[in-house]
C-alpha cells in the first residue's frame, strides 16, 4: 500500500513500558505464548494451550468461568497475581521494540509500540473489514477488567524500497544487537525481540512513520475496542494509544489467507440442495489440498466456494446473476460486490440459506483442516474461501470501504504473549 500520500498527521509510535514473562519463573517462553484470541480454534486449541504451561497467555486472553463478567474478572486476577508472583514484570523504562518473526521460508520484522489512535475518518489508520458489536464489547470489558492491552494489532505500512533508511535503518542495525529474548514455537517460527532505547534513533523512526498512514492486516476488533474505550474517557491519558506491532510491507510483504464458515446445524445435503438453479454445484476429488486447488481454479474465474462436512468435497460456482443483482447491494465499488466473502453473506447466508450471522450460527476458522473436520464432527456445514488478493483490499481501504468481517486473514501474526502494555504504568 503506498501510504506516502497526504496525511494529516501520519502514524505516531510511543515507547512504554512492556510486561514481559520472566523466562526463570516459566517453563519456556514458547510454552506461555499463543496465536492471537481470534485464532485459537477452540475447544481443543485452547485445551492444549493451557495443558502446555500453567501460565500460559490463553489464561488471560480466553479465561474459562460460566459468566462473561467472571472470565474477565478471573483474566485480571490472574494477570494481578502473575505480577505480584514475579511471572511477568514491566521493563525498567519506556522503550520501542523491534519483533522479528522467522522460518525457513519467512522473515517478518517490525516495530512494537503504544500507537496514537485516530478514526478511521482522518485516514491515518485504515480498516478495511466490518466488525461484530458482541466480539468489540466482550474485548472492550476483558481490556477494561484488566487495565491491560494483552496482544498487539498488526498493523502495515509500505516504506521507501532502496537502501534501508528511517524506521527501516533502525531495525537494520537493532537485529544485529544482542535480544532481549529468542524462543521459536512448535509452528517452527523462530521469535526475538530488542529494545530500542536510544533517543536519536527513536528520533529517526518518529520522523519516517509520521509520513505514512497504515492499514490494519489483523486485529479490527481490538482497534475498535481501542476507540470505543478512548471515547468513555474524560480526559487524555493512556487509553489514547494502543499496542500494535508495525510491519513495512514493502521490505516484509505479508501472506493473504482466506477465513473459513463453519455452518452450525446445516447439513451439507441441505445447503446443497437449496443451491439448486442458483449456483454450479460439482464434487471434486480429494484430498484436501487437491480441492483447494480445484477452488483456486474456479476463483480465477468468478465467485467460488467450496463446501465440506459430510465427508466429501462440493465445489461451488457460477451464482445465478438474477440472484446476485437481487442481494448485493448496489451502493458499492464493484470491487467489493464481486468479493466472495460479500456474495457468500449477501446471497447465500442472508437469501438462500437464511443463517443468522451470530457465534451460534456461524463459526470463523483460520484453519482449512480444522473447519472441515469440525464440520464433518458436527454434521455441519464448512464453507472454504479462496484468499483476497493484498491490492484489492488495499483499494478498497484507501476509498474508505470496509469489507463484510473476517474476509481475510493477514500473517505472520506476532505471537500472543512475548510483550503486553498494562495502562496502570503508561
Amino acid at each position: 500500500m503506498n501510504t506516502s500520500g497526504p496525511v494529516d498527521q501520519g502514524l505516531r509510535l510511543f515507547p512504554f513500558r512492556g510486561l514481559r514473562y520472566v523466562p526463570e519463573r516459566v517453563g519456556s517462553l514458547a510454552a506461555v505464548t499463543s496465536p492471537p484470541y481470534d485464532v485459537v480454534v477452540r475447544p481443543d486449541g485452547l485445551h492444549h494451550l493451557e495443558s502446555a504451561d500453567p501460565h500460559n497467555i490463553v489464561r488471560l486472553i480466553l479465561p474459562q468461568a460460566d459468566t462473561a463478567r467472571d472470565r474477565h474478572r478471573q483474566a485480571a486476577a490472574t494477570l494481578d497475581r502473575w505480577l505480584a508472583e514475579g511471572v511477568i514484570a514491566p521493563d525498567p523504562d519506556p522503550v520501542l521494540y523491534v519483533y522479528e518473526q522467522r522460518n525457513d521460508e519467512i522473515l517478518q520484522r517490525g516495530l512494537i509500540g503504544a500507537l496514537a489512535l485516530s478514526p478511521a475518518a482522518e485516514g491515518i489508520v485504515l480498516p478495511h473489514e466490518d466488525v461484530m458489536d458482541d466480539v468489540v464489547a466482550d474485548r472492550a470489558e476483558l481490556m477494561r477488567t484488566t487495565g491491560a492491552h494483552l496482544e498487539p494489532l498488526l498493523l502495515t505500512y509500505r516504506g521507501e524500497t532502496g537502501a534501508p533508511a528511517g524506521a527501516a535503518a533502525v531495525i537494520e542495525r537493532t537485529v544485529l544487537r544482542e535480544p532481549l529474548l529468542a524462543t521459536t514455537t512448535e509452528d517452527g517460527f523462530r521469535h526475538r525481540l530488542w529494545a530500542v532505547t536510544d533517543p536519536s534513533e527513536r528520533s529517526e523512526i518518529a520522523s519516517d512513520l509520521a509520513r505514512h498512514q497504515a492499514l490494519i492486516a489483523d486485529g479490527h476488533h481490538r482497534w475498535a475496542t481501542y476507540l470505543r474505550l478512548q471515547r468513555e474517557q474524560t480526559a487524555p491519558g493512556p487509553w489514547d494509544h494502543g499496542l500494535v506491532l508495525l510491519v513495512d510491507t514493502a521490505r516484509h510483504p505479508l501472506q493473504v489467507r482466506a477465513i473459513h464458515r463453519l455452518l452450525r446445524g446445516l447439513p451439507v445435503s441441505r445447503a446443497l440442495e437449496a443451491l439448486t438453479g442458483l449456483f454450479r454445484v460439482r464434487p471434486v476429488e480429494g484430498p484436501l489440498p487437491r480441492a483447494l486447488d480445484a477452488l483456486a481454479d474456479a476463483a480465477a474465474g468468478g465467485n467460488a466456494f467450496l463446501l465440506a462436512g459430510d465427508g466429501g468435497f462440493h465445489l461451488v460456482d457460477r451464482p445465478d446473476p438474477a440472484l446476485l443483482a437481487r442481494t448485493v447491494r448496489t451502493d458499492r465499488p464493484d470491487a467489493w460486490r464481486s468479493l466472495d466473502a460479500t456474495v457468500l453473506h449477501s446471497a447465500l447466508l442472508d437469501d438462500v440459506w437464511r443463517i443468522p450471522d451470530a457465534p451460534e450460527h456461524i463459526g470463523y476458522i483460520h484453519d482449512t483442516a480444522a473447519a472441515v473436520e469440525q464440520a464433518e464432527r458436527l454434521d455441519s456445514t464448512a464453507v472454504l474461501m479462496h484468499p483476497v488478493r493484498e491490492e484489492v483490499v488495499r483499494d478498497l481501504a484507501r476509498q474508505g470501504v470496509t469489507m463484510p468481517r473476517k474476509s481475510t486473514s493477514f500473517g505472520p501474526k506476532p505471537a500472543t504473549g512475548l510483550v503486553m502494555r498494562s495502562l496502570a504504568l503508561d
